[in-house]
């Protein structure tokens, strides 16, 4: 009979290490994507906004399988979930305009920044580096809430949702680096 057991400490941090670079690169590009084609919803704008919950489905998947997720699994699947009705909606929305992308976009950040902070206050607090995680959850929250309000400007644009993501991968970078101080 084979148990499987979560990894320790030591190896879960430079797997999510790892992601976190990823997640940071992606994050950059994405968001510089974005912002060059942001006046509209185009082909490319609309790709990049499927894409971006998609990735985070991904990063989700990987972090289970590398991490062997223990208390996390829980706060994992929700992103999945999440994020993959974030995707479906985003896809819907991008025919109606930017507003309804915001909207969407608002919603999925509310929902997502509250299970990030739950992950990041209750789930890893113990493997260090985790403070980036708990403002970034901060952070999408509260942006969750101004892109819906953005919504109903006259002047409406996916500008912000480029920032957005270059904040969060920013917070990713610092949790990255922060991991790695913590393993020495």
């Amino acid at each position: 009979m084979t148990t499987t057991t979560a990894p320790a400490a030591t190896t879960v941090a430079p797997a999510l290490r790892r992601l976190y670079f990823l997640r940071f690169g992606f994050a950059l590009l994405w968001a510089v994507g974005l912002f060059l084609t942001a006046s509209r919803i185009g082909p490319v704008s609309a790709t990049l906004l499927v894409l971006y919950p998609l990735f985070d489905v991904a990063a989700a998947v990987v972090d289970i399988r590398s991490s062997g997720a223990g208390r996390s699994a829980p706060g994992l699947y929700a992103t999945i979930a999440i994020s993959t009705f974030a995707a479906a909606g985003l896809a819907f929305a991008i025919t109606s305009g930017i507003p309804s992308v915001l909207r969407v976009w608002g919603t999925w950040a509310v929902v997502a920044g509250l299970v990030q902070l739950v992950v990041a206050l209750l789930r890893r607090r113990t493997l260090g580096g985790q403070w980036a995680m708990i403002a970034s959850g901060t952070i999408s929250t509260v942006a969750g809430v101004s892109f819906f309000l953005q919504a109903t400007a006259p002047d409406a644009s996916l500008r912000n949702l480029a920032t957005y993501a270059l904040l969060g991968g920013t917070f990713f970078l610092i949790s990255a680096l922060r991991l790695n101080r913590t393993q020495h």
